[in-house]
């Protein structure tokens, strides 16, 4: 029976080892959905200067919403955001979101359909934005990230630009 003991101990404690593996194939995993997406679109008076995106995620996730400056092809700038136009002109770009819809959109303190064909392109036009989705409990615990800055957001949330999804709307 000595002989025995540690074979049967070896046995009982490999028992456990294999029993306590946390790799269940059958777990939901209910924070799976793409971290990241550009959208690319156009505002114009047919779409009252904005437009939906339909997402789906949790009540209590936070979306962050990014516009590609069109003066420097890798800058991304944190909406809403205002904009300082010639002759007192203020451009905001503003987004809402629920648990369904991102809208995107713009408001301005003048007609936008008075935007010279250059500004028009500048702000109006074939404009993208990076939408990005975060879980509501980030597995990195309790310490926070400056959201206005696109390149912390990404690292911080272990983001993979290579994987993003770009969708058209209009």
């Amino acid at each position: 029976m000595k002989k025995n003991l540690p074979i049967l101990l070896l046995a009982f404690v490999s028992l456990f080892i294999f029993s306590c593996d946390n790799n269940d194939s059958n777990a939901v995993d209910n924070d799976t959905y793409p971290k990241m997406r550009d959208v690319t679109g156009n505002f114009t008076n047919a779409n009252s200067f904005s437009f939906t995106v339909p997402i789906n995620i949790e009540s209590t996730d936070v979306v962050l919403v990014y516009r590609r400056d069109p003066a420097a092809s890798n800058a991304w700038q944190l909406i809403p955001k205002t904009y300082y136009l010639s002759g007192g002109r203020e451009l905001d770009y503003n987004a809402l979101f629920s648990s369904q819809n991102l809208e995107i959109y713009t408001e301005a303190n003048f007609d936008q359909t008075t935007l010279s064909s250059s500004e028009a392109s500048q702000y109006l036009n074939n404009q993208t934005f990076r939408v990005v989705l975060v879980p509501a409990s980030p597995a990195k615990g309790a310490s926070s990230v400056d959201t206005k800055d696109y390149n912390a957001v990404i690292k911080y949330y272990n983001l993979d630009e290579s994987k993003v999804v770009t969708v058209k709307v209009n």
